[in-house]
């Protein structure tokens, strides 16, 4: 990946070149509230200008054209203006698009080529150059696939055919992903910098550590508690990596947790953002809107698991912590939690009424603009009532901005947005209002940085869909994977494991699950797993590939922060987050673990409860510690209990758990003698 031009926070004074991208993040996002505040263009139209502003803010971030090449900005700035005024052609043209669809000119064929060419160009800066290759394979197979021998042969396509479907209408560059990407996704990335930029990551350090600091190896529950709760505003596992790893990191390691163990425990916790509902790293609505199911649903089937992973995760330092003979921070050392919380309340407004907008029933887009908008009312809220003199007063103040900003959002979304632009104006007027102002257009840019990975990501991976769509290559594969495993299900999930841990070394999550969903888990649904549940097995092992070695990119993330080799920060995050291998197998052979299927709160407490003893397990098989050493019989015992619970065959639940309840007797009965001898 080439080194980029960063945006500097409010950088009117870091140069012409610094400014315009300021300049530019801020009118993207203001495009996409727009968009999600009042819908003025067409669909095609967005997705067309959504892609656009990516392109155009991409080839100015990264204005080198060859690794460890010389910087040639002017290229580079030229090449992405032109991209965005190609975007325009389908605003300007869309209606004579439409009328001549089937039928593209001259002139079309290659303004689609040249927009295909710069989404190569942009994704390959952003990300490397797995995903465009991935992509030019597809291309390739579309435009050539019908000289191949036998079933994968297709009947052909010409050029122009093939550009036209990718690159206009909605099957391609601006399909499904593209969709979600300019509206759901770009909305809650916007949030979590809203939040973000207020101060949450504060907030919830200071929450994690109050609460667990102290305890037996604190330092590690503090990255654990708090990087989860950071995945549940921003949902991005590197960006978690390198946010609040730069405070827990260090802090594991003063504490004397071994510096690859310390990046394992960052780069897990981090990842298991994606996992956390409600924003899930945005697979959950590029998955609601592929298998057209509610949002609700995607978030409701990822709770349990979620909270198992990072139980997990929990586990696992607290028996390190015990090994090694770690204790917490001083308590004194540890700030009050509810202190923090009474400080910092406001901010989790956004995020509980966030969350209430989306199990009521409103949709995404919805509950996301109102969620932001709120953010933005508090964020400027708090800066006029910490003008104001007296507790009564800022009450005072407080109730009336709640009062009206619920009559206004009855009477609609422009009314509200009234009252943000009369609380930016008293805050130009206040002391210390215009610093609000700053952290809420720094915001705005940030959230447009933010989104560039995922908006390439999801712009590329339109190739692979559309040449999917076109060809039906997708039937084949499953095909395929059917007769691989016919009659044995196991055999389908480890391969279907195997291509996303092999397509997650080099993509990220987000085209990784677009690619897989649209491969393998068509063929685990013809295999009678739930629908949703199949899309979620392949979204966790994506996830899991950015743990697994030998790329692992959160765990190369945490590496300089560390200060070993992202390796061997690999190899521990993939014992730390070992529950994210078996959970999805788990949740395959018992559906109810993700409340598929008919669940009973019996059933449900059942498989939980299994998997915890499960998870216990499989912690004390890998750590070789409770409550005192454990000898490598015993860790094996452990081991093959844990598998005995996941298997779901017959019996193997009862055995699985008389094995579990004799191995934890007999170190209890040793804890006990070893105690007894002192």
């Amino acid at each position: 990946m080439s080194e980029s031009v960063p945006i500097t926070p409010f950088g009117w004074d870091k140069g012409p070149q610094a400014r315009a991208l300021f300049l530019i993040a801020v009118l993207f996002s203001t495009f996409q509230l727009i968009v999600a505040a009042y819908h003025p263009w067409s669909s095609q139209v967005v997705r067309a200008v959504h892609v656009g502003f990516l392109l155009l803010l991409t080839f100015a971030l990264f204005p080198q054209w060859l690794p460890r090449g010389r910087q040639v900005a002017p290229v580079a700035w030229a090449v992405g203006l032109t991209a965005f005024v190609l975007a325009l052609y389908h605003w300007v043209f869309e209606a004579d698009l439409i009328q001549r669809a089937g039928d593209p000119t001259r002139t079309d064929v290659v303004v689609g080529t040249l927009t295909l060419l710069f989404v190569f160009e942009a994704a390959r800066r952003m990300m490397g150059p797995a995903l465009p290759l991935i992509c030019a394979g597809f291309f390739a197979y579309a435009a050539f696939g019908e000289y191949l021998p036998g079933d994968l042969a297709h009947r052909g396509y010409g050029f122009g055919q093939l550009i036209e479907h990718l690159t206009f209408g909605t099957e391609g560059i601006y399909g499904v992903p593209t969709y979600v990407s300019s509206t759901y996704i770009f909305l809650f990335i916007l949030f979590g910098a809203f939040l973000e930029q207020a101060g949450m990551i504060r907030l919830f350090t200071d929450f994690a550590l109050g609460t667990v600091g102290h305890t037996r190896g604190g330092p590690a529950k503090v990255a654990v508690v708090s990087s989860g709760l950071m995945g549940t505003i921003n949902g991005s596992g590197v960006a978690n990596v390198v946010t609040t790893g730069q405070f827990t990191i260090p802090l594991m390691k003063r504490f004397g947790y071994r510096a690859e163990f310390a990046g394992g425990v960052e780069a897990t916790a981090s990842m298991g953002g994606q996992i956390m509902p409600p924003v899930m790293g945005a697979v959950a609505f590029i998955m609601a809107e592929t298998i057209g199911v509610a949002y609700v649903e995607i978030v409701q089937a990822a709770v349990i698991p979620a909270i198992l992973y990072f139980v997990t995760a929990f586990w696992m330092v607290h028996l390190e912590a015990g090994r090694v003979g770690l204790h917490g921070m001083p308590k004194k050392d540890c700030p009050n939690p509810w202190a923090a919380v009474r400080n910092g309340w406001y901010l989790l407004l956004p995020l509980g009424i966030l969350v209430w907008l989306l199990f009521s029933g409103y949709t995404p887009l919805f509950s996301g603009t109102v969620g932001l908008a709120i953010t933005a009312v508090l964020i400027f809220g708090a800066a006029i009532a910490l003008r104001l003199r007296g507790n009564a007063l800022r009450y005072a103040f407080w109730i009336a901005l709640g009062i009206a900003c619920a009559g206004f959002l009855k009477w609609g979304i422009t009314a509200f947005l009234t009252i943000i632009a009369a609380l930016c104006a008293v805050c130009a007027f206040v002391q210390g209002g215009r610093a609000t102002l700053r952290i809420a257009i720094n915001a705005l840019a940030d959230g447009a940085r933010h989104a560039l990975p995922v908006g390439v990501a999801c712009a590329l991976v339109g190739v692979i869909i559309g040449v999917l769509t076109l060809t039906g290559a997708a039937t084949s594969f499953a095909n395929m994977i059917l007769a691989l495993g016919r009659d044995n299900l196991l055999l389908s999930l480890m391969l279907t494991m195997l291509v996303c841990l092999l397509l997650g070394m080099g993509i990220p999550t987000i085209p990784n699950y677009i690619i897989t969903s649209s491969l393998a888990a068509p063929a685990l649904l013809e295999l009678g797993v739930p629908l949703i549940v199949s899309h979620m097995f392949v979204f966790y092992f994506g996830i899991m590939a950015d743990l697994t070695p030998p790329v692992a990119l959160a765990a190369f993330a945490a590496a300089p922060i560390a200060g070993v080799s992202g390796m061997k920060i690999g190899v521990q995050a993939v014992r730390i987050a070992l529950a994210g291998f078996v959970v999805p197998y788990m949740a395959v052979y018992a559906p109810e673990l993700m409340l598929q299927g008919d669940p009973t709160v019996l059933a449900v407490a059942y498989i939980v409860l299994k998997a915890l003893v499960a998870i216990g397990l499989w912690g004390v098989a890998s750590v070789g510690y409770l409550w005192q050493p454990v000898s490598w019989p015993l860790r094996i015992w452990a081991f093959f209990c844990a598998l005995f619970l996941v298997a779901a065959l017959p019996i193997t639940d009862e055995i699985g758990l008389a094995g579990a309840a004799v191995l934890f007797a007999l170190l209890a009965w040793r804890k006990r003698q070893a105690a007894m001898a002192v």
